[in-house]
């Protein structure tokens, strides 16, 4: 790690917040320090599952006054109740504007605890720890907060800014392999938007991504954040449309997302949106239809899924109508002119969508 440095994302000329790359935890009480030095407690929030292998470490580490917030894991549990319960957390300690809110978890963890840090007292500084490859490499970058709601993704939310986010990238280790290949969709997904070059290198080191080499990890996510970081940096808002190019394979994605998430986690899900996508490029000749065929198949080595077998496909139709990029009734999805090179188009057909997904379908004979 030692050619990999931190980043700092910028808006409009100003820094914003650091991206930290390290190997444990231990300068992380001092960087804290340093950004909130009035503060005197802390909340760290976690789920059951990360709270068990790294909360104590974390923990023991700070001279504030601790105060812990554990959630059951799960997607499930990205709602209204954990959220007033955070912000009750907050409340019963008397947390103050000079304190501080930190996650330590994935992308659930962090998309609801900045949310609870962007309305608590109207804002208080919000520490991320992400310990999974998919919020290292996606939810923890880029100031979006949400809970679900009526089992539709990230329906309610705000753009907010974390003061730090943290890396620590032994905590991969323990990752399950489910959960760490299912982080690598969105890493594909960034060199399948802005950078070629970069898909081909993510193919070329195919068995030292799957072995979780640390170094080739790290030039890994330290890619594809700068990626993320450029897009961002440019719409962090999401006014001008750029930063929805960052939205690949989550039209469909998170349709499917929501009718079949006992099947499926969000990475999956990403996956099987961005096969999905491709194969609309290709429906409207965008791109050839061997490109389709490579896209799909550069997924499986990563063991991550190209195919759905369910009947409720009129039911993720519906879902995708609730996806935030349409407008007026219209299906708005991030396509491909080649590989490194998306654009959003406005008005894809529910023919064509539904067209995909029956592509995507798989049913056996007999």
């Amino acid at each position: 790690m030692d050619n990999i440095k931190n980043i700092t994302i910028t808006e409009e000329n100003t820094k914003t917040y650091d991206i930290v790359f390290d190997t444990d935890y231990t300068p992380l009480p001092d960087m804290v320090k340093e950004l909130a030095p009035k503060a005197d407690k802390i909340l760290i929030v976690s789920d059951s599952n990360v709270a068990k292998i790294y909360l104590d470490e974390v923990k023991a580490l700070f001279d504030l006054k601790v105060y812990t917030f554990v959630f059951n894991a799960g997607e499930a549990n990205k709602n209204e109740e954990t959220l007033k319960e955070i912000i009750n957390a907050l409340y019963e300690a008397k947390f103050s504007r000079s304190d501080v809110i930190l996650s330590l978890g994935g992308g659930v963890v962090s998309d609801m605890t900045g949310f609870a840090a962007s309305i608590y007292m109207r804002g208080i500084k919000h520490v991320i720890c992400p310990t999974t490859l998919l919020s290292m490499a996606d939810a923890s970058v880029g100031a979006k907060t949400a809970i679900d709601y009526n089992g539709k993704k990230n329906l309610i939310g705000a753009f907010y800014n974390p003061s730090l986010i943290y890396m620590n990238l032994s905590t991969l280790k323990s990752l399950p392999s489910r959960e760490y290949y299912a982080g690598f969709a969105e890493i594909m997904k960034a060199g399948l938007i802005k950078d070629d070059k970069y898909y081909m290198w993510l193919i070329d080191n195919m068995y030292e991504i799957c072995e979780k080499d640390p170094e080739t990890v790290a030039k890994m996510l330290y890619t594809a954040i700068n990626i993320k970081k450029a897009v961002v940096e440019k719409d962090l808002y999401e006014t001008t449309g750029e930063r929805m190019l960052l939205n690949l394979g989550h039209t469909i994605g998170h349709g499917i997302e929501s009718v079949l998430n006992d099947e499926y986690i969000h990475g999956e899900c990403v996956s099987l949106g961005c096969v999905a996508a491709a194969y609309i490029s290709s429906k409207l000749n965008y791109i050839d239809s061997d490109v389709y065929y490579e896209i799909r198949d550069m997924f499986v080595p990563f063991y991550l899924p190209i195919s759905i077998e369910t009947d409720k496909i009129d039911e993720i139709i519906n879902a995708v109508y609730y996806d935030k990029k349409n407008a007026l009734g219209k299906i708005r999805m991030v396509l491909l002119n080649r590989i490194g090179d998306a654009f959003v188009y406005d008005d894809v057909s529910e023919e064509l969508v539904r067209e995909a997904l029956d592509e995507l379908n798989f049913k056996e004979e007999g």
